[in-house]
């Protein structure tokens, strides 16, 4: 097949990365977040989105440039940037003049004024040939990144993510960091400002991260080499002082954060019981669910109904009493959906159960059911968790007084969230290794197979179900006592979608990988406001980049890696060694 000419390769690049760019502009990426810094008064997160779209076109054309010469050619390497810099900043600049003579606004809403200001640094239309000439030069910084000996670059590159990661958090970093003291305090404000890293605190984690990891990639291996050389009691220290310091931290974080950081952690755990929930049923039994928010529904109207103060609270119980009944509410909706779907598989079983998930919502919303459930006006005034003695319920509206101590905040609520997920986890985790566990993957392998080696098909599934309605329904109790109220807008399909989701993302039949893809999917929205509004557009790129680049997900188990990387295996056994 005749080679492609690298010009012609890098030109298209540069096309793409400049539509990308007026992408991120239209949709309003860019103009929001400018609002954040990255480095204070030098750079934007909006103007590095587009500064990263030129200096990655020109890392990529130079890298395909490479691929097509079969190396590295220094002339060829910056021209193949220089090429592909240019012609985004080309396609930046004729979409900058483009709107002085079409109104692009009366289709796109976000091509503002504002957005168009921000593109040529000030000076209107006369300025929109520095995108041309900005983006030629990143192209050729780009372009010229891949010259760069190895040993300098990956240290480079990870101080870069770093430094993007450390921005982004900024503000995260600098509460924990001032709740500190005052002699911490003024270190904070050394390093962050109010939106993003100060000009002195980039500069040091720059080079220091650089520092780092050249100090590592010089003598990672013998520390490893003395780690791995240490005795049992040795090891075992080690692993018992890590687990001490991480308890520790565990314990003090929603002092030191804030009320913000914790109800974000409790949201992130919610979806971690959900997620490890719904991972027996997908990652375990290969049942495809799409209605789990449902159970997560019933958990959730479960204990209001049995705790609330409101109108529609029926017993008035305490929440250790009320959350164990939802659990076991919840497992018996679980095997109850699990039994008429019994025999379907796949895409089927998927429709089944969002159609189920779907009921649940509109009966909870229903004026028919209101008398029970409160309709659209839902339950409110659900009690809050007592250490201690609940005096009894008095009338309507009116709370019980809790003698002892009420778990009313998120920073308490969240000690019960992080308790329920390492429970749940441990859970699960003895149940991947029990018999049953097995049973689940052996059927979600092969159902006729696993039949004929003696699985019962119909316990192994209902019990799927059940356990993984105990779980969400557990997430769903914890949530309605956060909130103090429920409604039946709360449940939605969209639940049940981030969920799916953050399994794919982490890593089916993971469950390291289920937390992992609740922070990445669930948390880092929730932090990041400004991300938030993007949401389902950072899950589309999630799931698109982890199925091309990690398609066992991004902490994948080790039957998923033992089958995507079979191939891999085999030709490196097969290969003839020297």
């Amino acid at each position: 097949m005749k080679k492609e000419n690298f010009i012609w390769s890098s030109t298209k690049v540069g096309l793409l990365a400049g539509a990308v760019g007026i992408f991120l502009s239209l949709i309003g990426m860019v103009e929001i977040f400018n609002k954040r810094d990255v480095i204070e008064k030098v750079i934007t997160l909006g103007m590095f989105l587009l500064v990263a779209s030129g200096f990655l076109a020109g890392y990529i054309a130079s890298r395909r440039t490479s691929d097509l010469l079969g190396e590295n050619k220094a002339v060829s390497n910056l021209l193949a940037g220089l090429i592909a810099g240019l012609s985004t900043g080309l396609v930046l600049t004729l979409f900058v003049l483009s709107s002085n003579v079409v109104n692009l606004r009366t289709v796109f809403i976000n091509a503002t004024p504002p957005l168009f200001q921000l593109l040529t640094f000030g000076r209107g239309a006369g300025g929109a040939w520095l995108l041309t000439v900005y983006g030629a030069i990143l192209g050729l910084l780009g372009g010229g990144f891949l010259l760069i000996p190895q040993i300098f670059r990956r240290p480079v590159t990870r101080a870069i993510f770093f430094m993007i990661f450390l921005a982004l958090f900024s503000g995260l970093f600098r509460v924990i960091l001032i709740n500190q003291g005052d002699g911490v305090e003024r270190i904070a404000k050394f390093l962050f400002s109010q939106t993003g890293m100060t000009i002195n605190g980039a500069l040091i984690f720059f080079f220091g991260i650089i520092a780092a990891s050249m100090f590592w990639s010089s003598r990672g291996g013998v520390i490893q080499e003395k780690v791995d050389g240490l005795p049992r009691t040795g090891k075992i220290s080690l692993r018992v002082l890590g687990f001490i310091v991480l308890a520790y931290i565990v314990l003090i974080l929603p002092q030191v954060s804030g009320p913000f950081i914790a109800q974000v952690i409790v949201i992130i755990s919610l979806y971690i019981l959900m997620g490890l929930g719904l991972n027996i049923e997908i990652g375990f039994a290969g049942l495809l669910d799409l209605g789990f928010v449902a159970f997560y529904a019933i958990g959730a109207y479960t204990v209001g109904l049995l705790t609330s103060y409101g109108e529609y609270g029926l017993q008035h119980v305490s929440f250790w009493v009320a959350v164990p009944i939802a659990v076991l509410v919840s497992m018996f909706f679980g095997g109850l959906l699990g039994l008429p779907v019994l025999g379907v598989r796949g895409d089927y079983l998927a429709i089944a159960t969002l159609g189920f998930g779907e009921i649940i919502r509109l009966l909870a919303g229903s004026d028919y059911m209101a008398k029970y459930l409160g309709g659209p006006r839902g339950i409110i005034g659900i009690q809050k968790p007592c250490i201690g003695f609940l005096e009894p319920f008095i009338r309507v509206d009116v709370p019980r007084i809790c003698n002892g101590i009420e778990l009313g905040k998120p920073e308490n609520i969240y000690y019960i969230a992080i308790f329920s997920a390492i429970l749940i986890a441990f859970i699960s985790w003895r149940l991947r290794e029990s018999r049953l566990g097995r049973a689940w993957m052996a059927i979600r392998e092969d159902e006729d197979v696993a039949e004929a080696l003696g699985v019962n098909l119909i316990q192994s599934k209902i019990l799927a179900y059940m356990l993984g309605a105990a779980f969400a329904g557990l997430g769903g109790a914890i949530f309605a006592t956060l909130v103090g109220s429920i409604f039946a807008t709360s449940m939605q399909l969209i639940v049940s979608i981030n969920v799916v989701a953050l399994i794919i993302v982490g890593g089916m039949g993971s469950i390291p990988g289920v937390i992992v893809g609740a922070i990445a999917l669930i948390g880092l929205p929730e932090l990041l406001r400004e991300v938030s509004e993007f949401r389902f557009l950072l899950y589309g790129v999630a799931l698109i980049t982890v199925m091309l680049v990690k398609p066992e997900g991004l902490w994948p188990s080790q039957t998923a890696l033992r089958e995507l990387h079979h191939d891999d295996a085999t030709n490196l056994a097969s290969e003839p060694h020297p």
